[in-house]
C-alpha cells in the first residue's frame, strides 16, 4: 500500500529541514512524498533541494493559499492513501505511517487519525497543548470539534468522488473537507498514540480576530453540509479547549 505525504512551504526555511527528516525517517518503506512549495525566497528550496534525491515530487511556484497548495499535491498524489505534514510540523516517531499502514492495509478503512501535540517553536519536547482525537464524535462537530487535521489520512480516491479543499476558506477548509467527508458516511478508524507534533504558531492559532474568523467559517462549514449550528454553540468548546492545556 502507498502512502502519498504531502508538505506544503512557504519561506520555511527554520523548518522544513525537520520536517523533511521525520518523513524520512520513517520506517514504513512505500511513501510518496510531495512537497509543494509557494515560491520561497529565504532558502527553503535550497533545503529541499539537498534531499531531492528522495523526494518524489517537488513543485515551487505561486500558489492562493495553503488550501491551494494542499490540491496541488493531491492532484499530483499517485498513493492509495494520502495526508498532510505542513512545514511546522513533525510525525511524532519513525513508526507512524507503519501504524497508518497496518490499521488501513486489507481492511475497508476510508481513513485514519490520531492524536496531535501542539509543541514549542523552539523546543520541540515541550507540550503546550494535547488534542486527544479518542473523544471525538460526529455530533460534536456542530460545537466546533473536529478531529486532528494533521493526523487525518484518507484514501486518494474519496477527493475526486466528494471533493477537494474549498478556496474560499481561509482558515477552516480543513474543518469543511472532513466535515464533508464524514457527512457522506466515510468510515474511520483511529490511532490510539501521537502521530505529529504541530509547532505553535499557525494561522488559525494566530490572534483573537482569526480565531473569530475561524468560529464564524466553522458555523458556515456546518450550515453547507446540513449541521445546524450557531456562533453561540460553537463558543461552548472554550472550556474544554482550555482544559486541553493543563499538561
Amino acid at each position: 500500500m502507498k502512502i502519498s505525504v504531502i508538505t506544503v512551504c512557504y519561506n520555511s526555511v527554520a523548518t522544513i529541514r525537520d520536517t523533511i527528516k521525520s518523513v524520512l525517517e520513517q520506517d514504513y518503506s512505500n511513501i510518496e512524498y510531495i512537497i509543494i512549495d509557494g515560491g520561497s525566497k529565504d532558502g527553503t528550496l535550497e533545503i529541499i533541494n539537498e534531499y531531492k534525491n528522495k523526494i518524489a515530487k517537488i513543485i515551487s511556484e505561486p500558489d492562493k493559499g495553503i488550501y491551494d497548495a494542499m490540491n496541488k499535491g493531491i492532484y499530483v498524489s499517485t498513493g492509495d492513501y494520502v495526508g498532510t505534514l505542513n512545514s511546522d510540523d513533525i510525525f511524532s516517531h519513525s513508526k507512524v505511517l507503519s501504524d497508518v499502514a497496518r490499521l488501513l492495509e486489507n481492511t475497508e478503512f476510508d481513513a485514519v487519525y490520531g492524536d496531535l501535540i501542539l509543541v514549542d517553536r523552539e523546543n520541540t519536547s515541550k507540550i503546550v497543548r494535547r488534542f486527544p482525537s479518542k473523544y471525538f464524535k460526529k455530533w460534536k462537530i456542530r460545537f466546533g470539534f473536529m478531529l486532528p487535521h494533521p493526523t487525518f489520512y484518507a484514501r486518494r480516491n474519496l477527493f475526486d468522488e466528494l471533493g477537494y479543499y474549498k478556496l474560499n476558506y481561509r482558515v477552516s477548509a480543513d474543518f469543511e473537507l472532513i466535515t464533508r467527508f464524514l457527512k457522506r458516511g466515510i468510515t474511520t478508524t483511529r490511532i490510539s498514540d501521537v502521530m505529529v507534533k504541530m509547532r505553535q504558531g499557525g494561522i488559525s492559532s494566530n490572534g483573537f480576530w482569526w480565531r473569530i474568523h475561524q468560529n464564524f467559517e466553522i458555523v458556515r462549514a456546518c450550515k453547507e453540509n446540513g449541521i445546524y449550528t450557531n456562533i453561540f454553540l460553537i463558543l461552548f468548546k472554550i472550556p474544554a479547549k482550555l482544559l486541553s492545556y493543563i499538561k
